[in-house]
């Protein structure tokens, strides 16, 4: 049986605090940044402080129109003794932890980077975010996490099916969120967990396949598809996911999970052709590669709950979306092609890391 304070939080809802402090883990990167510079002009009065290690795929320049209005700590999830002393110095009241390794190519390269951020990392937060009597944990995971469906199922993942996750990347977002749930059933820390389809937006590293697609095609570059093109992906604009979480964190229960989806799919063939047409480049320039080891089907949430309870839907359509993220890559060259050369996988080289493995 739960205990009597597991009991008592459930029942209750986040009650909007005036000057709530917030300590944003990987505040400084894709999704993480988009939410900085949501709340610090959504909620002006309140004081964000960003704590991000600055990772490849971590970029101060995300918060350059922020930077005066967020305090800035450079260390690593995975250090206790630094996350308290965050937390402690800037009488932090919520945690809203983003921080993670999130590119599934890297994962099947690199796995235990994975494991040591995302799931000792989640951990680590937990316990200092315990330690320190945070009012709220917000844990940000993902739809990988469930598994994937078969491309002709009629099903959606709701947020009691069970995790099946199938790449070292869903495995330790998995793990991650079995830990915010043990330290709420164990301790008593008042958290919740949100899980999101796909993001696309401005500021997402060019890495992953929108902002890979579109800044090969700003540069006449074969856009590489895997062999798999009838796979899907559900697709959300950042700016909604953001919305989202605001959502959760001002009427969310406290130990509930939140689906977070549009509930509009694409296949990679599809979504080549627009952000294509929106930049107005052939279709030539898609070029067929080898899958990635444990390349997923498809995932669609059942994101009811949250729009049914919190009165939450997205605002942003795809198609519009798309071609306004497609507009933004095109006016900034400045900030995408200093990146490229962080990237640690070659999307086009499976053929030959496979073979290198067998």
């Amino acid at each position: 049986m739960p205990s009597p304070l597991v009991i008592l939080l459930r029942r209750a809802v986040t009650d909007r605090l005036p000057h709530v402090r917030l300590l944003v883990t990987g505040g400084a990167g894709f999704i993480g940044s988009s939410f900085v510079r949501y709340w610090t002009n959504q909620h002006p009065d309140d004081v964000v402080v960003v704590y991000d290690v600055l990772t490849y795929a971590g970029n101060r320049a995300n918060l350059e129109s922020v930077e005066d209005r967020v305090e800035f700590i450079r260390a690593d999830v995975c250090d206790l003794d630094a996350a308290q002393t965050a937390i402690t110095e800037h009488r932090i009241d919520v945690v809203v932890h983003f921080a993670a390794e999130s590119h599934n190519s890297l994962a099947a390269v690199d796995p235990a980077r994975f494991f040591r951020t995302n799931v000792l990392g989640t951990q680590t937060m937990l316990e200092a975010a315990r330690r320190c009597g945070c009012q709220r944990f917000h844990h940000i995971s993902t739809c990988e996490v469930y598994g994937d469906l078969p491309l002709d199922s009629r099903e959606a993942f709701r947020e009691d099916s069970p995790y099946r996750p199938r790449t070292p990347y869903n495995a330790s977002k998995a793990a991650a969120d079995h830990a915010v749930r043990a330290y709420f059933e164990t301790f008593g820390v008042p958290a919740t967990i949100s899980n999101a389809c796909n993001n696309y937006g401005p500021y997402q590293f060019p890495e992953k396949v929108v902002p890979l697609f579109i800044t090969r095609a700003l540069q006449d570059r074969p856009l590489p598809l895997y062999a798999s093109i009838g796979h899907r992906r559900e697709w959300l604009h950042v700016d909604d996911h953001c919305r989202a979480i605001e959502a959760v964190l001002l009427r969310g229960v406290v130990g509930e999970t939140y689906n977070v989806g549009s509930g509009v799919e694409l296949t990679i063939d599809q979504l080549a052709d627009l952000i294509l047409a929106a930049l107005g480049k052939p279709a030539s320039l898609k070029e067929i590669v080898a899958d990635r080891p444990g390349h997923d089907r498809r995932y669609l949430l059942d994101s009811s709950k949250i729009r049914h309870e919190l009165g939450w839907e997205p605002q942003i359509a795809l198609t519009e979306g798309l071609r306004a993220t497609a507009a933004w890559y095109a006016r900034n060259p400045t900030w995408w092609a200093p990146l490229l050369e962080r990237a640690l996988v070659d999307e086009e080289r499976w053929a030959e890391l496979l073979e290198s493995r067998s």
